[in-house]
């Protein structure tokens, strides 16, 4: 009996335990840098034992839910996101990086800046904000669904060009069939670098994951996960 009693009290200990090592993230669906930036924090978190899960939402319903608490956090986001939404707490260093790019069907001109797009019609992804912080105050900008449906918008000639982080882009007109149409205009438009962040009641945890992401850093080992899933992404493997 006594044996029995202490396997319930185990049990019942173990429960909340469990709980607690499972951190629950919002990931912007179907863009393929959310992808990439998931899978790099997911070894980050193995490293403290913490097993992710990921709810795949449009990028205004992931800032709903975060900011809420619904899920615990935010893979990547601009580094401005707090000022927003103060209970998402930014976990420095970056995790990740993303390149804005103009992608075009016809037009061909050397990116100098936002400012050299304004006089354009422009396609972006609704919710995210790289993309709607550099186009802001310009006149012709269409929010998107989602990227694939930007992309395809661009095929149709909806609109003269869209902007997509360069690497996300690049593996959705490859997923599309469409890379003899649509093709990127050179440079970037700027890198901009992306802070995890979690919601405020795991504020605790918030220099855990930072001091990993650091020594990850320090050692090349986030840099080289990065290419490697990158690379894994654009080959279609």
């Amino acid at each position: 009996m006594w044996r029995l009693v202490v396997a319930c009290l185990s049990l019942l200990a173990a429960g909340p335990t469990q709980a607690q090592d499972t951190i629950r993230l919002a990931r912007i669906a179907d863009i393929p840098d959310q992808y990439v930036g998931g899978e790099m924090l997911r070894a980050v978190y193995a490293k403290l034992n913490i097993r992710l899960e990921f709810e795949d939402v449009p990028g205004k319903r992931a800032l709903a839910l975060s900011s809420a608490g619904e899920v615990d956090g935010e893979i990547q986001r601009i580094g401005t996101l707090s000022r927003d939404y103060p209970t998402l707490v930014q976990v420095t260093p970056a995790i990740n990086y993303i390149e804005p790019a103009v992608f075009a069907t016809r037009l061909r001109f050397e990116v100098a800046g936002w400012d050299s797009i304004k006089d354009y019609s422009i396609g972006i992804v609704r919710g995210v904000g790289s993309s709607e912080a550099g186009t802001r105050g310009m006149a012709r900008v269409t929010a998107t669904t989602g990227l694939d449906n930007m992309v395809e918008m661009l095929d149709a000639d909806r609109f003269d060009v869209m902007v997509t982080d360069l690497f996300s882009g690049l593996a959705a007109v490859r997923k599309l069939n469409l890379q003899d149409r649509i093709y990127p205009l050179s440079p970037p438009l700027e890198r901009i670098y992306i802070y995890h962040y979690l919601h405020e009641r795991h504020r605790d945890l918030v220099p855990k994951v930072g001091k990993v992401i650091a020594q990850m850093e320090a050692s090349g080992e986030l840099a080289a996960l990065r290419e490697a899933l990158v690379k894994q992404v654009l080959s279609g493997k």
